[in-house]
Protein backbone atom coordinates (compact mmCIF):
# COMPACT_ATOMS: atom_id res chain seq x y z
CA UNK A 1 0.00 0.00 0.00
CA UNK A 2 1.85 3.12 -0.95
CA UNK A 3 0.32 5.89 1.90
CA UNK A 4 0.64 9.18 1.80
CA UNK A 5 1.26 11.20 4.69
CA UNK A 6 2.10 14.80 5.70
CA UNK A 7 4.92 15.25 8.03
CA UNK A 8 5.54 19.17 7.65
CA UNK A 9 2.16 20.22 9.87
CA UNK A 10 3.64 21.43 12.47
CA UNK A 11 2.99 18.60 15.11
CA UNK A 12 6.12 16.19 16.29
CA UNK A 13 6.48 13.30 12.74
CA UNK A 14 5.91 10.68 15.36
CA UNK A 15 2.51 12.02 15.91
CA UNK A 16 1.02 13.09 12.51
CA UNK A 17 2.69 9.40 11.48
CA UNK A 18 0.33 7.85 14.21
CA UNK A 19 -2.81 10.75 13.24
CA UNK A 20 -2.84 10.20 9.84
CA UNK A 21 -2.66 6.45 9.96
CA UNK A 22 -5.35 5.99 12.63
CA UNK A 23 -7.67 8.55 10.88
CA UNK A 24 -7.46 6.52 7.06
CA UNK A 25 -8.18 3.03 9.09
CA UNK A 26 -10.95 4.88 10.82
CA UNK A 27 -12.51 6.09 7.82
CA UNK A 28 -12.09 2.95 5.89
CA UNK A 29 -9.00 4.69 3.11
CA UNK A 30 -7.34 1.02 4.93
CA UNK A 31 -9.22 -1.82 5.06
CA UNK A 32 -9.23 -4.75 7.15
CA UNK A 33 -6.26 -7.29 6.56
CA UNK A 34 -3.90 -4.48 4.36
CA UNK A 35 -0.98 -4.58 4.69
CA UNK A 36 0.97 -1.24 5.79
CA UNK A 37 4.68 -0.76 4.50
CA UNK A 38 7.26 -2.05 6.25
CA UNK A 39 8.44 0.62 8.66
CA UNK A 40 12.23 1.13 7.24
CA UNK A 41 10.69 1.30 3.75
CA UNK A 42 8.08 4.08 5.16
CA UNK A 43 10.60 5.63 6.94
CA UNK A 44 12.69 6.26 3.87
CA UNK A 45 9.95 7.37 1.75
CA UNK A 46 9.02 10.39 4.35
CA UNK A 47 12.43 11.11 4.90
CA UNK A 48 12.42 10.34 8.89
CA UNK A 49 14.21 8.07 11.20
CA UNK A 50 13.11 4.14 10.98
CA UNK A 51 12.68 4.73 14.97
CA UNK A 52 9.94 7.43 14.54
CA UNK A 53 8.13 5.02 11.91
CA UNK A 54 8.35 2.07 14.56
CA UNK A 55 6.84 3.95 17.19
CA UNK A 56 3.92 5.02 15.61
CA UNK A 57 3.30 1.48 14.70
CA UNK A 58 4.09 0.14 17.67
CA UNK A 59 1.28 3.30 19.83
CA UNK A 60 -1.24 2.08 16.96
CA UNK A 61 -1.10 -1.85 17.89
CA UNK A 62 -1.35 -0.96 21.70
CA UNK A 63 -4.65 0.59 21.02
CA UNK A 64 -5.59 -2.28 18.66
CA UNK A 65 -5.79 -0.84 15.21
CA UNK A 66 -2.80 -2.64 13.93
CA UNK A 67 -1.25 -6.37 13.94
CA UNK A 68 2.02 -7.81 13.41
CA UNK A 69 2.84 -11.26 11.61
CA UNK A 70 6.56 -12.53 12.13
CA UNK A 71 7.93 -12.23 9.17
CA UNK A 72 4.69 -11.87 7.24
CA UNK A 73 4.25 -7.43 8.06
CA UNK A 74 1.98 -5.16 9.78
CA UNK A 75 -1.28 -5.69 9.09
CA UNK A 76 -4.77 -3.09 9.69
CA UNK A 77 -6.40 -5.09 12.33
CA UNK A 78 -10.02 -7.16 11.85
CA UNK A 79 -12.59 -4.72 13.40
CA UNK A 80 -10.45 -1.70 13.10
CA UNK A 81 -11.71 -0.45 9.77
CA UNK A 82 -14.23 2.19 9.56
CA UNK A 83 -17.01 2.80 6.82
CA UNK A 84 -15.79 4.61 3.45
CA UNK A 85 -14.38 8.41 3.87
CA UNK A 86 -17.01 11.26 3.66
CA UNK A 87 -15.79 13.46 0.68
CA UNK A 88 -17.75 16.33 2.30
CA UNK A 89 -16.39 15.93 5.91
CA UNK A 90 -14.12 18.86 7.36
CA UNK A 91 -14.97 20.88 3.82
CA UNK A 92 -14.52 24.52 4.89
CA UNK A 93 -16.49 26.45 1.18
CA UNK A 94 -19.40 25.03 0.00
CA UNK A 95 -19.17 25.29 -3.94
CA UNK A 96 -22.46 25.69 -5.72
CA UNK A 97 -22.61 24.95 -9.81
CA UNK A 98 -23.83 27.58 -12.19
CA UNK A 99 -28.09 27.86 -11.85
CA UNK A 100 -28.29 26.31 -14.91
CA UNK A 101 -27.09 23.10 -13.73
CA UNK A 102 -29.54 22.93 -10.92
CA UNK A 103 -32.40 22.90 -14.02
CA UNK A 104 -30.95 20.19 -16.01
CA UNK A 105 -32.39 16.90 -14.55
CA UNK A 106 -30.00 14.22 -13.35
CA UNK A 107 -28.84 11.48 -16.23
CA UNK A 108 -31.41 8.32 -16.33
CA UNK A 109 -30.60 5.59 -14.91
CA UNK A 110 -29.59 2.66 -17.53
CA UNK A 111 -27.55 0.26 -15.21
CA UNK A 112 -29.69 -2.84 -13.55
CA UNK A 113 -31.80 -5.53 -15.08
CA UNK A 114 -33.91 -4.87 -18.44
CA UNK A 115 -37.64 -5.15 -17.99
CA UNK A 116 -39.09 -8.92 -18.70
CA UNK A 117 -41.00 -7.13 -21.64
CA UNK A 118 -38.31 -4.05 -23.16
CA UNK A 119 -40.33 -1.73 -25.32
CA UNK A 120 -37.79 1.09 -24.31
CA UNK A 121 -36.95 3.52 -27.61
CA UNK A 122 -33.33 4.28 -28.72
CA UNK A 123 -32.13 0.89 -27.97
CA UNK A 124 -30.25 -1.61 -30.55
CA UNK A 125 -30.12 -5.59 -29.81
CA UNK A 126 -26.86 -6.26 -28.50
CA UNK A 127 -27.06 -9.96 -28.50
CA UNK A 128 -26.79 -9.18 -32.52
CA UNK A 129 -23.39 -7.33 -32.16
CA UNK A 130 -20.80 -8.90 -34.04
CA UNK A 131 -18.85 -9.70 -31.46
CA UNK A 132 -16.40 -12.01 -33.03
CA UNK A 133 -15.06 -9.79 -36.05
CA UNK A 134 -14.96 -6.67 -34.37
CA UNK A 135 -12.79 -8.81 -31.28
CA UNK A 136 -10.73 -9.69 -34.11
CA UNK A 137 -10.03 -6.44 -35.98
CA UNK A 138 -9.45 -4.80 -32.30
CA UNK A 139 -7.18 -7.20 -31.30
CA UNK A 140 -4.89 -6.87 -34.07
CA UNK A 141 -4.90 -3.41 -33.03
CA UNK A 142 -3.60 -3.87 -30.39
CA UNK A 143 -1.24 -6.70 -30.58
CA UNK A 144 2.55 -6.00 -29.84
CA UNK A 145 3.51 -5.54 -33.47
CA UNK A 146 1.27 -1.74 -33.56
CA UNK A 147 2.78 -0.40 -30.53
CA UNK A 148 3.76 2.94 -32.45
CA UNK A 149 0.02 3.48 -32.89
CA UNK A 150 -0.95 3.56 -29.40
CA UNK A 151 0.14 7.32 -28.65
CA UNK A 152 -2.11 10.09 -29.55
CA UNK A 153 -4.01 10.78 -32.31
CA UNK A 154 -5.50 13.11 -34.57
CA UNK A 155 -8.67 15.52 -32.98
CA UNK A 156 -10.28 15.07 -36.19
CA UNK A 157 -10.25 11.35 -36.27
CA UNK A 158 -8.08 8.28 -37.72
CA UNK A 159 -8.07 9.44 -41.00
CA UNK A 160 -8.95 6.08 -42.53
CA UNK A 161 -12.56 5.95 -40.71
CA UNK A 162 -13.04 9.10 -41.97
CA UNK A 163 -12.63 7.98 -45.20
CA UNK A 164 -14.68 4.92 -44.40
CA UNK A 165 -17.36 7.37 -43.30
CA UNK A 166 -17.60 9.63 -46.31
CA UNK A 167 -17.46 6.78 -48.80
CA UNK A 168 -20.50 4.88 -46.71
CA UNK A 169 -22.22 8.45 -46.66
CA UNK A 170 -21.75 8.89 -50.49
CA UNK A 171 -23.06 5.42 -51.44
CA UNK A 172 -25.75 5.09 -48.84
CA UNK A 173 -27.29 8.80 -48.65
CA UNK A 174 -25.88 10.06 -51.76
CA UNK A 175 -23.65 13.21 -50.28
CA UNK A 176 -20.58 14.43 -51.78
CA UNK A 177 -18.34 14.49 -48.69
CA UNK A 178 -14.83 14.30 -49.43
CA UNK A 179 -12.51 12.72 -45.93
CA UNK A 180 -11.78 15.86 -44.47
CA UNK A 181 -15.16 16.97 -44.49
CA UNK A 182 -15.62 14.20 -41.75
CA UNK A 183 -14.65 14.79 -37.88
CA UNK A 184 -14.95 12.00 -35.62
CA UNK A 185 -16.57 12.80 -32.61
CA UNK A 186 -17.70 10.64 -28.88
CA UNK A 187 -21.04 10.50 -30.20
CA UNK A 188 -24.41 13.35 -31.24
CA UNK A 189 -23.54 14.62 -27.66
CA UNK A 190 -20.31 15.84 -28.20
CA UNK A 191 -20.66 16.69 -31.77
CA UNK A 192 -23.60 19.16 -30.28
CA UNK A 193 -21.54 20.11 -27.34
CA UNK A 194 -18.51 20.90 -30.45
CA UNK A 195 -21.39 23.32 -32.59
CA UNK A 196 -22.47 25.01 -29.53
CA UNK A 197 -18.81 25.88 -28.36
CA UNK A 198 -17.66 26.81 -31.83
CA UNK A 199 -20.92 29.04 -33.25
CA UNK A 200 -23.15 30.52 -30.39
CA UNK A 201 -22.78 33.48 -28.99
CA UNK A 202 -24.18 34.30 -25.19
CA UNK A 203 -27.89 35.54 -25.73
CA UNK A 204 -28.28 33.59 -29.60
CA UNK A 205 -31.37 31.53 -29.39
CA UNK A 206 -31.71 27.65 -30.39
CA UNK A 207 -34.86 26.20 -31.40
CA UNK A 208 -35.70 22.37 -31.51
CA UNK A 209 -37.82 20.04 -32.02
CA UNK A 210 -41.08 19.53 -29.55
CA UNK A 211 -41.44 16.59 -28.90
CA UNK A 212 -37.65 16.13 -29.46
CA UNK A 213 -34.36 14.65 -28.66
CA UNK A 214 -34.53 15.87 -24.50
CA UNK A 215 -30.44 15.55 -24.18
CA UNK A 216 -29.91 17.70 -27.27
CA UNK A 217 -32.39 20.52 -25.82
CA UNK A 218 -30.41 20.08 -22.36
CA UNK A 219 -27.54 20.67 -23.69
CA UNK A 220 -28.02 23.74 -25.49
CA UNK A 221 -29.81 25.00 -22.39
CA UNK A 222 -26.70 24.25 -20.26
CA UNK A 223 -24.74 26.83 -22.39
CA UNK A 224 -27.40 29.49 -20.77
CA UNK A 225 -28.92 30.41 -24.51
CA UNK A 226 -32.86 30.69 -24.84
CA UNK A 227 -33.75 27.40 -26.16
CA UNK A 228 -37.27 27.32 -27.79
CA UNK A 229 -39.25 24.64 -28.19
CA UNK A 230 -41.04 24.66 -31.83
CA UNK A 231 -44.49 22.17 -32.65
CA UNK A 232 -43.82 19.25 -35.21
CA UNK A 233 -46.81 18.48 -37.34
CA UNK A 234 -47.32 15.71 -40.07
CA UNK A 235 -44.75 17.37 -42.15
CA UNK A 236 -42.15 17.56 -39.41
CA UNK A 237 -40.86 21.10 -37.43
CA UNK A 238 -43.26 24.28 -38.59
CA UNK A 239 -41.02 26.81 -39.57
CA UNK A 240 -42.95 29.62 -39.23
CA UNK A 241 -43.31 29.23 -35.16
CA UNK A 242 -39.36 29.26 -35.17
CA UNK A 243 -39.09 32.43 -33.19
CA UNK A 244 -36.66 35.82 -34.50
CA UNK A 245 -33.33 36.15 -33.26
CA UNK A 246 -32.54 32.13 -33.65
CA UNK A 247 -29.10 31.29 -34.48
CA UNK A 248 -29.16 27.58 -34.90
CA UNK A 249 -31.87 24.88 -35.25
CA UNK A 250 -31.51 21.53 -34.55
CA UNK A 251 -34.24 18.94 -36.54
CA UNK A 252 -34.49 15.10 -36.73
CA UNK A 253 -36.02 15.12 -40.67
CA UNK A 254 -34.58 11.49 -41.34
CA UNK A 255 -37.24 10.40 -39.02
CA UNK A 256 -38.53 12.66 -36.33
CA UNK A 257 -37.99 11.47 -32.99
CA UNK A 258 -39.91 10.08 -31.62
CA UNK A 259 -42.91 10.54 -33.50
CA UNK A 260 -41.38 8.79 -36.86
CA UNK A 261 -42.42 10.73 -40.04
CA UNK A 262 -40.38 12.21 -42.01
CA UNK A 263 -39.85 15.62 -42.95
CA UNK A 264 -41.86 16.25 -46.39
CA UNK A 265 -39.54 17.65 -49.32
CA UNK A 266 -41.61 21.09 -49.16
CA UNK A 267 -41.04 21.64 -45.32
CA UNK A 268 -36.93 21.11 -46.07
CA UNK A 269 -37.12 23.32 -48.28
CA UNK A 270 -39.05 26.23 -46.49
CA UNK A 271 -36.10 25.19 -43.76
CA UNK A 272 -33.59 25.97 -45.85
CA UNK A 273 -34.96 29.22 -47.35
CA UNK A 274 -35.61 30.29 -43.85
CA UNK A 275 -32.00 29.65 -42.49
CA UNK A 276 -30.83 31.73 -45.14
CA UNK A 277 -33.11 35.08 -44.76
CA UNK A 278 -32.01 34.43 -41.03
CA UNK A 279 -28.84 33.76 -41.47
CA UNK A 280 -29.05 30.70 -39.20
CA UNK A 281 -27.39 27.13 -38.73
CA UNK A 282 -29.01 23.93 -39.49
CA UNK A 283 -28.00 20.99 -37.35
CA UNK A 284 -29.37 17.69 -39.43
CA UNK A 285 -29.18 14.81 -36.97
CA UNK A 286 -29.85 11.49 -39.33
CA UNK A 287 -31.60 9.62 -36.92
CA UNK A 288 -32.00 5.98 -37.80
CA UNK A 289 -31.85 6.71 -41.22
CA UNK A 290 -30.29 2.89 -41.70
CA UNK A 291 -33.17 1.34 -40.94
CA UNK A 292 -35.67 2.45 -43.40
CA UNK A 293 -37.98 -0.45 -44.21
CA UNK A 294 -40.43 1.00 -47.15
CA UNK A 295 -40.21 3.91 -49.92
CA UNK A 296 -36.98 5.59 -51.09
CA UNK A 297 -35.13 7.58 -48.37
CA UNK A 298 -35.39 11.48 -48.83
CA UNK A 299 -32.95 13.54 -49.37
CA UNK A 300 -30.89 14.93 -46.43
CA UNK A 301 -31.06 18.88 -45.45
CA UNK A 302 -27.42 18.40 -46.15
CA UNK A 303 -27.44 17.89 -49.95
CA UNK A 304 -30.36 20.63 -50.76
CA UNK A 305 -27.98 23.14 -48.62
CA UNK A 306 -26.45 25.72 -51.11
CA UNK A 307 -24.88 27.93 -48.74
CA UNK A 308 -22.95 25.74 -46.20
CA UNK A 309 -25.46 26.26 -43.62
CA UNK A 310 -26.17 23.04 -42.33
CA UNK A 311 -23.70 20.70 -40.59
CA UNK A 312 -24.81 16.71 -40.76
CA UNK A 313 -24.32 14.49 -37.50
CA UNK A 314 -24.41 10.46 -37.24
CA UNK A 315 -23.12 7.71 -35.07
CA UNK A 316 -22.75 4.05 -34.53
CA UNK A 317 -25.03 3.89 -31.60
CA UNK A 318 -27.91 2.21 -33.34
CA UNK A 319 -26.18 0.45 -35.80
CA UNK A 320 -23.82 -1.33 -33.79
CA UNK A 321 -23.65 -0.30 -30.04
CA UNK A 322 -24.00 2.85 -27.73
CA UNK A 323 -20.90 1.40 -26.03
CA UNK A 324 -18.60 2.36 -28.74
CA UNK A 325 -19.27 5.97 -28.55
CA UNK A 326 -17.97 7.29 -32.02
CA UNK A 327 -20.16 9.15 -34.20
CA UNK A 328 -19.31 11.27 -36.83
CA UNK A 329 -19.71 15.45 -37.72
CA UNK A 330 -19.88 16.59 -41.30
CA UNK A 331 -19.61 20.50 -41.45
CA UNK A 332 -18.79 23.35 -44.12
CA UNK A 333 -14.96 24.08 -44.47
CA UNK A 334 -15.25 27.39 -43.05
CA UNK A 335 -15.85 26.46 -39.71
CA UNK A 336 -13.90 23.01 -39.85
CA UNK A 337 -10.69 24.20 -38.14
CA UNK A 338 -12.36 25.79 -34.99
CA UNK A 339 -14.32 22.46 -34.69
CA UNK A 340 -11.23 20.47 -34.91
CA UNK A 341 -9.78 22.73 -32.27
CA UNK A 342 -12.50 22.27 -29.76
CA UNK A 343 -12.11 18.55 -30.17
CA UNK A 344 -8.86 18.70 -29.39
CA UNK A 345 -9.72 20.86 -26.48
CA UNK A 346 -12.60 18.83 -25.06
CA UNK A 347 -10.97 15.09 -25.12
CA UNK A 348 -8.00 15.24 -27.78
CA UNK A 349 -9.26 12.32 -29.19
CA UNK A 350 -11.48 9.38 -29.68
CA UNK A 351 -10.02 6.17 -28.96
CA UNK A 352 -7.58 5.17 -31.89
CA UNK A 353 -7.99 1.17 -31.75
CA UNK A 354 -11.34 1.60 -31.47
CA UNK A 355 -11.57 3.75 -34.56
CA UNK A 356 -8.97 1.83 -36.76
CA UNK A 357 -11.14 -1.83 -36.29
CA UNK A 358 -13.92 -0.05 -37.02
CA UNK A 359 -12.70 1.50 -40.71
CA UNK A 360 -11.60 -2.15 -41.16
CA UNK A 361 -15.05 -3.23 -40.41
CA UNK A 362 -16.35 -0.89 -42.63
CA UNK A 363 -13.92 -1.64 -45.55
CA UNK A 364 -13.96 -5.05 -45.60
CA UNK A 365 -17.66 -5.32 -45.79
CA UNK A 366 -18.78 -6.70 -42.23
CA UNK A 367 -20.59 -3.09 -41.63
CA UNK A 368 -22.50 -3.19 -44.53
CA UNK A 369 -23.54 -7.23 -43.73
CA UNK A 370 -24.15 -6.29 -40.56
CA UNK A 371 -26.64 -3.13 -41.21
CA UNK A 372 -28.88 -5.59 -44.19
CA UNK A 373 -29.06 -8.25 -41.31
CA UNK A 374 -30.65 -5.52 -38.29
CA UNK A 375 -32.12 -4.10 -41.42
CA UNK A 376 -34.35 -7.39 -42.01
CA UNK A 377 -34.51 -7.98 -38.16
CA UNK A 378 -36.28 -4.46 -37.52
CA UNK A 379 -38.00 -5.02 -40.13
CA UNK A 380 -39.53 -7.73 -39.25
CA UNK A 381 -40.75 -6.44 -35.45
CA UNK A 382 -41.70 -3.34 -36.81
CA UNK A 383 -44.32 -5.18 -39.06
CA UNK A 384 -45.15 -7.17 -35.44
CA UNK A 385 -45.87 -4.05 -33.48
CA UNK A 386 -47.84 -2.24 -36.09
CA UNK A 387 -49.76 -5.08 -36.75
CA UNK A 388 -50.35 -5.52 -32.77
CA UNK A 389 -51.74 -2.20 -32.41
CA UNK A 390 -53.63 -2.25 -35.05
CA UNK A 391 -55.53 -5.23 -34.43
CA UNK A 392 -55.42 -5.47 -31.00
CA UNK A 393 -55.39 -1.69 -29.44
CA UNK A 394 -57.88 -0.01 -31.62
CA UNK A 395 -60.05 2.70 -29.68
CA UNK A 396 -56.88 3.29 -27.43
CA UNK A 397 -54.17 3.83 -29.91
CA UNK A 398 -53.48 5.42 -32.99
CA UNK A 399 -50.33 4.18 -34.77
CA UNK A 400 -48.53 6.75 -36.17
CA UNK A 401 -47.47 6.19 -39.52
CA UNK A 402 -43.54 5.36 -39.80
CA UNK A 403 -40.92 4.04 -42.78
CA UNK A 404 -38.15 3.95 -40.72
CA UNK A 405 -36.42 3.35 -37.39
CA UNK A 406 -36.28 1.29 -34.01
CA UNK A 407 -39.72 2.39 -32.42
CA UNK A 408 -43.39 3.47 -33.33
CA UNK A 409 -45.10 6.12 -31.77
CA UNK A 410 -49.24 5.93 -30.94
CA UNK A 411 -51.88 8.67 -29.99
CA UNK A 412 -53.63 7.85 -27.20
CA UNK A 413 -55.99 9.81 -25.13
CA UNK A 414 -55.66 7.63 -22.43
CA UNK A 415 -54.01 8.33 -19.21
CA UNK A 416 -50.59 7.28 -20.61
CA UNK A 417 -47.99 8.00 -17.53
CA UNK A 418 -49.98 6.06 -15.69
CA UNK A 419 -50.50 3.17 -18.48
CA UNK A 420 -46.31 4.23 -17.96
CA UNK A 421 -46.14 3.24 -14.51
CA UNK A 422 -48.36 0.53 -14.26
CA UNK A 423 -46.57 -0.66 -17.32
CA UNK A 424 -43.02 -0.66 -15.21
CA UNK A 425 -44.50 -2.81 -12.04
CA UNK A 426 -45.79 -5.39 -14.55
CA UNK A 427 -42.40 -5.93 -16.49
CA UNK A 428 -43.32 -3.97 -19.17
CA UNK A 429 -41.08 -0.87 -20.23
CA UNK A 430 -41.49 1.69 -22.83
CA UNK A 431 -41.60 5.40 -22.53
CA UNK A 432 -45.09 8.09 -23.56
CA UNK A 433 -44.73 11.17 -26.09
CA UNK A 434 -44.70 13.13 -23.11
CA UNK A 435 -41.46 12.10 -22.39
CA UNK A 436 -40.16 14.04 -24.73
CA UNK A 437 -42.15 16.99 -25.42
CA UNK A 438 -41.41 20.25 -23.47
CA UNK A 439 -44.98 21.80 -23.68
CA UNK A 440 -48.45 19.51 -22.63
CA UNK A 441 -50.81 18.39 -25.42
CA UNK A 442 -48.74 15.51 -26.37
CA UNK A 443 -50.57 12.26 -25.33
CA UNK A 444 -49.27 8.76 -26.32
CA UNK A 445 -47.04 5.91 -26.37
CA UNK A 446 -43.47 4.95 -27.50
CA UNK A 447 -42.90 1.46 -28.59
CA UNK A 448 -39.32 0.68 -29.15
CA UNK A 449 -38.56 -2.88 -30.64
CA UNK A 450 -34.60 -2.59 -30.90
CA UNK A 451 -34.10 -4.20 -27.70
CA UNK A 452 -36.89 -7.18 -27.39
CA UNK A 453 -36.66 -10.33 -29.62
CA UNK A 454 -39.58 -10.55 -31.84
CA UNK A 455 -41.03 -13.54 -29.92
CA UNK A 456 -41.71 -11.24 -27.40
CA UNK A 457 -43.86 -8.60 -28.87
CA UNK A 458 -46.71 -10.43 -28.90
CA UNK A 459 -46.53 -11.58 -25.25
CA UNK A 460 -45.38 -7.75 -23.83
CA UNK A 461 -48.00 -6.44 -25.99
CA UNK A 462 -50.66 -8.40 -24.80
CA UNK A 463 -49.83 -7.95 -21.28
CA UNK A 464 -49.78 -4.10 -21.79
CA UNK A 465 -53.17 -4.32 -23.23
CA UNK A 466 -54.36 -5.38 -20.34
CA UNK A 467 -53.27 -2.20 -18.20
CA UNK A 468 -55.43 -0.09 -20.29
CA UNK A 469 -58.35 -1.79 -18.38
CA UNK A 470 -59.80 0.98 -15.70
CA UNK A 471 -57.37 4.02 -16.72
CA UNK A 472 -59.27 7.26 -17.09
CA UNK A 473 -59.87 7.76 -20.65
CA UNK A 474 -58.36 11.62 -21.20
CA UNK A 475 -54.91 12.97 -21.42
CA UNK A 476 -52.31 13.56 -18.35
Amino acid sequence: MDIQIDTERGRGRREEIYLQLRAAILDGRLREGEALPPSRELAQRLAVARNTVAAAYDRLSAEGFLSGKVGAGTFVRTGASGGPPDPEQGARVSLRPNEVWERVPDPPRMAGPAPRYDFRAGLPDARMFPFDTLRRLLGDEVRAARADTLHYGEPAGQPELRAAVARHLGVSRGLPVEPGGVLITGGTQQALDLIAKVLLRPGQGVAVEDPGYPPARLLFESFGVPVSPVPVDEQGIRVARIPEGTRLVYVTPSHQFPLGMPMSLERRQELIRWARRADAVLVEDDYDTEFRFTGRPLEPLYRLDEDGRVLYLGSFSKVLSPTLRLGFLVAPRSIRRALVKAKYLADWHSSGPIQSALARFVEEGGFARHLRRMRREYRTRHEAVARILRRDFAGVCEPIPSPAGLHLSAWSEYGTRELARRARRAGVGLYTLGDFAVRPGHSGLVFGYGAIPESEIEPGLALLRTLFDGLPDQAE
